[in-house]
C-alpha cells in the first residue's frame, strides 16, 4: 500500500507515467468514467476548502466511485477530542482511500502511519501541498510541453506559501530551472530553500519589484498572502496588496509567458488579466481534477 505526503514520493519517471495518464483520461473521459465503481473516498478536510476538497470529490465522482467525509474540524469527532490515528483508522472501514488536510504540519503523515487505506496529503499546515504540486507540473508540461528550461518566477508570500515550497522542491529535479523569487522583505522564501538551491547550483534571485523581471519570465506563479498565516493583523492588512498583476505588467511579459495561481486569489491578479491567452489559473483547476483522478488510479492500482 502507498500514500502520497509528498511530491517527491514519486520518482520523476512515475511522475512521466502519472502525467500520461492524466493527459489519456483528459482525452478520453468516458474510458475512464467506471473504473472505481464500488469504491469510496473519504475526504477529512480539518482546514476549509474548496478547489482541493471539490477537486477530489470530482475526481472520484469522474471516476464512476463515491464520497463521504467532512469539511471542517468542527464537523468531525476531532471536536470531541478524538486523534487523527483513531479518525483514520475508523475511516479505513468505510471507504478505500482518504485525502486529508490538516492545520498541523505532519497531521497526514500521522494518518498514513495508522491507517488501513492508501492516505494522500491534501495539505498540512504550512508544509506540503503536493497535489497542488501535481496539478501544477501537469499544467506546466501540457501548455509548455516540457518540465525543464524555464525561468519560473513565484510572486508574493514565499515564506508561509506551502504550494510555492512544494513546487520548488519539485522542480529542482528538473534540468536547466532558474527561480526569480519576488517578495517584500517579511515574506521571503525560507533560507533552508535558498541553502538547497546553492548546493545544487540551481540559478536564483531574490528582488522586490515585479515589473522589474517580468520580461524575463517563461512562468509567473502567483500566490495570495493568507491572512490564516498571519499572528498579527497589521501585518497582513500592510502585505496583503504588495503585488497585484494587471495589464500594464503583463504588457512587459513575453508572448508565451503562462500566469499560474494555485487560488483562491484575492487582489493579487486583477481581474482584467483573466481573459489574457497567457492567464493559465482557470485551466490549472481543470488539470487538478485530471491528476488527481490519475493519482486515485494509481495509489489503487487499478489500470484501465
Amino acid at each position: 500500500m502507498r500514500h502520497l505526503m509528498s511530491p517527491l514520493d514519486f520518482t520523476v519517471e512515475e511522475l512521466d507515467k502519472l502525467f500520461d495518464l492524466a493527459n489519456d483520461i483528459e482525452k478520453n473521459p468516458s474510458k475512464y468514467a467506471h473504473s472505481c465503481d464500488g469504491k469510496t473516498l473519504a475526504t477529512c478536510f480539518y482546514e476549509p476548502s474548496t478547489r482541493t476538497r471539490l477537486s477530489f470529490e470530482a475526481a472520484m465522482i469522474n471516476l464512476g466511485g463515491s464520497v463521504l467525509g467532512f469539511s471542517s474540524a468542527n464537523a468531525s469527532s476531532a471536536a470531541k477530542g478524538e486523534s487523527v490515528s483513531d479518525t483514520i483508522r475508523t475511516i479505513s472501514c468505510y471507504s478505500d482511500i482518504c485525502a486529508m488536510r490538516h492545520p498541523k504540519e505532519g497531521a497526514p503523515m500521522v494518518a498514513a502511519a495508522k491507517s488501513g487505506i492508501p492516505v494522500i496529503n491534501a495539505g498540512d499546515g504550512g508544509h506540503q501541498h503536493p497535489t497542488q504540486t501535481l496539478t501544477d507540473l501537469l499544467t506546466i508540461r501540457s501548455l509548455k510541453g516540457r518540465l525543464n528550461n524555464f525561468t519560473i518566477g513565484l510572486c508574493g508570500d514565499l515564506k508561509f506559501g506551502r504550494t510555492v515550497h512544494s513546487l520548488i522542491n519539485a522542480l529542482i529535479r528538473y534540468d536547466n530551472i532558474s527561480f526569480i523569487f519576488i517578495s517584500p522583505e517579511e515574506l521571503r522564501i525560507p533560507d533552508y530553500i535558498t541553502e538547497k538551491l546553492k548546493e545544487l547550483n540551481i540559478p536564483y534571485e531574490e528582488v522586490i519589484r515585479l515589473e522589474d523581471v517580468m520580461p524575463n519570465l517563461d512562468l509567473l506563479y502567483m500566490t495570495r498572502v493568507q491572512r490564516e498565516r498571519f499572528f498579527n493583523e497589521e501585518d497582513y492588512i500592510r502585505l496583503k496588496d504588495f503585488y497585484i498583476l494587471n495589464k500594464d505588467k503583463m504588457a512587459l511579459a513575453k508572448d508565451d509567458m503562462l500566469v499560474l495561481h494555485p487560488l483562491p486569489r484575492v487582489n493579487e491578479i486583477s481581474v482584467e488579466v483573466d481573459d489574457d491567452p497567457r492567464a493559465a489559473y482557470f485551466r490549472q483547476v481543470q488539470y487538478g481534477v485530471y491528476v488527481r483522478m490519475a493519482l486515485i488510479l494509481t495509489l489503487l492500482e487499478i489500470e484501465v
